[in-house]
């Protein structure tokens, strides 16, 4: 499946200067590899979510997280190229997060609200440039994807430090409150925000935004879940008791095989939302 980049980035086009020129120069790169990141997102949803879907039916497969499907992409038919493709795709998904904090496109402004959403997009921006970072390691055979999960190695190393019990109990807060906001976003209309789908037909935009709220809501059970573990660590100060991806996935298993499929459909369906923000996102730089 290819992606044509659309120009959708708006820059001020009646400011002169070097300094707005330079703007428009890079303007369209940033977008151009924000699109390869959002394709980059979508295939590695895709594949935890198929290889989930599998093993809740027993037809194979196995429960997995970003670097096991990293692992996954590299031993496919020409895997090297296209992991290296996605390993510069994420890094330029993160560079567009972190221009987008600093230059604040869509004029989020200074206060509370703000500044706490412009350190969103740079949390991300550092985030998805380590996914980088390990896609280009494990490409070129180097380590990377590690097979168990990092929660409770980072989780054991926040509590070295001062406070370091506190910080991960409002990590939790923090990352349970965004699952719980999927729900929101996946029912209200913001699942929608800056996709411009006008050239698509009325019945396909149905079933595109059909598929991002489901996407959207299995995503935010995962994160819910990840919230759920990070807190149990905190309050036993004990890091085994993190987790990520892998374990939520294993969580909802446990629960019984069909709310663990259907989640792991519902984050195929999300590979699928993040496939159509690569084509039909709005992106802002400046």
């Amino acid at each position: 499946m290819v992606f044509v980049a659309r120009a959708d980035v708006v820059t001020l086009s009646e400011a002169k200067g070097p300094e707005m020129n330079a703007t428009r120069d890079v303007a369209p790169w940033i977008e151009r590899m924000a699109r390869v990141g959002y394709t980059a997102k979508g295939i590695l949803y895709l594949t935890i979510g198929y290889l989930a879907a599998k093993a809740g039916l027993g037809r194979g497969g196995s429960i997995t997280d970003t670097g096991g499907a990293m692992r996954q992409v590299k031993g496919a038919s020409l895997g090297q190229p296209l992991l290296l493709v996605i390993a510069a795709g994420l890094l330029g998904y993160a560079g567009w997060r972190l221009v987008e904090a600093i230059t604040d496109p869509e004029r989020r402004g200074t206060d509370l609200k703000g500044i706490l959403m412009r350190a969103g997009f740079a949390a991300r921006g550092i985030f998805h440039a380590g996914l980088g970072l390990t896609a280009f390691r494990l490409a070129l055979g180097q380590g990377g994807g590690a097979s168990g999960s990092q929660a409770p190695h980072w989780t054991a190393q926040a509590f070295q430090i001062p406070g370091g019990q506190l910080l991960v109990g409002i990590a939790a807060l923090w990352i349970g409150g965004y699952g719980l906001y999927q729900f929101y976003r996946a029912w209200s209309s913001k699942v929608r925000r800056h996709l411009q789908l006008a050239e698509l037909s009325a019945r396909a935009q149905r079933w595109v935004l059909g598929l991002s709220r489901f996407g959207v809501a299995a995503r935010g059970v995962v994160f819910c879940l990840i919230g759920v573990f990070l807190a149990q660590a905190a309050l036993r100060h004990d890091p085994a008791q993190a987790g990520g991806v892998r374990e939520s996935l294993r969580a909802l298993e446990e629960k019984g095989q069909w709310p663990f499929v259907v989640v792991a459909m519902g984050l195929m369906a999300y590979g699928v939302y993040q496939l159509v923000h690569a084509r039909y996102r709005n992106i802002r730089v400046a």
